[in-house]
């Protein structure tokens, strides 16, 4: 089978600080570095170490050569990247001296996503194949819709978060999947609890606590762990286990499998600095588990 995921392609700034600047403070950077990512990137990437047949889809500046040949370097196939006379979504990554971090985006090309390229992408899937989608594009709900025409896996993260965005999208969502703070904003904007949403299964991560799968078909509730590390960042830490799971039931894995493996694999990436460029390969989460 494969995975198709409509996702953003950033290029990721990082600055290292001793602490996030408070209002009117100015900071000197420890250290600066520059990458790959997008929440989209870094789940095709994390898919396509996973060991999945992974097809992005998505746009970028035409003059980011380097950012499509990155890509297909681990394994994702960009035929469905578009070039455009827009730039790169760019994001800025403050990293604080205890791993965590605040992100400012610039969309770019991630929200100028051609209908009839993703038409074409998903025209080409095969009934049980996996969408991947998330906040960060233009057009999700039009690729949920015709997704589910072709009976594909829709897995969505509802993040960045936006109540709207979520509305437009859930009716057409197989696993609903967000963090804790998330899942806190999206039942208080619709008033009901995590078992009314109406997604027939939803994951909710939970940072160093692990993360926890619900099927509201059956009621059937699961948790996982995470492994104890040392974060040095925790960028694309999400994305990663999102993408490891997406390429675990690819693979014909139970979901508690493939939740397991995409925690060991989360907390590899957050032991590494960087994004997209630090997640981890399936033998490394293998050699990391043993």
């Amino acid at each position: 089978m494969a995975i198709y995921n409509l996702g953003s392609v950033n290029i990721d700034h990082f600055y290292t600080l001793p602490h996030f600047p408070t209002p009117g403070e100015t900071l000197h950077a420890v250290d600066h570095s520059f990458g790959l990512g997008g929440k989209g990137t870094n789940q095709s990437v994390a898919a396509a170490k996973a060991g999945a047949d992974v097809f992005h889809v998505g746009a970028i500046g035409i003059n980011d050569k380097w950012v499509r040949e990155r890509m297909e370097s681990y394994g994702v196939n960009t035929t469905y990247v578009s070039g455009m006379d827009a730039p790169t979504g760019q994001a800025i990554i403050n990293i604080d001296s205890a791993g965590e971090n605040t992100i400012v985006l610039l969309a770019g090309a991630n929200v100028k996503q051609d209908p009839d390229v993703i038409l074409n992408a998903i025209d080409n899937a095969q009934q049980g194949d996996t969408l991947l989608l998330q906040n960060e594009t233009n057009l999700q709900d039009h690729a949920a819709r015709f997704a589910l025409v072709k009976k594909m896996r829709v897995i969505y993260s509802a993040a960045p978060f936006d109540v709207d965005a979520v509305a437009k999208v859930i009716s057409d969502v197989s696993i609903l999947v967000m963090n804790s703070i998330e899942a806190a904003q999206l039942t208080s904007a619709l008033g009901v609890t995590l078992d009314n949403l109406p997604v027939p299964q939803l994951i909710v991560t939970l940072g160093s606590k692990g993360a926890m799968w619900r099927s509201n078909e059956t009621g059937e509730v699961l948790e996982v762990s995470v492994p104890k590390v040392t974060p040095v960042d925790t960028t694309a830490a999400g994305d990663t286990f999102i993408g490891y799971v997406a390429a675990g039931l690819d693979k014909g894995m139970s979901i508690k499998d493939a939740m397991e493996w995409a925690s060991r694999a989360a907390a590899l990436k957050v032991t590494r600095k960087g994004s997209a460029d630090a997640i981890p390969y399936a033998q490394d989460v293998e050699a990391f588990s043993s």
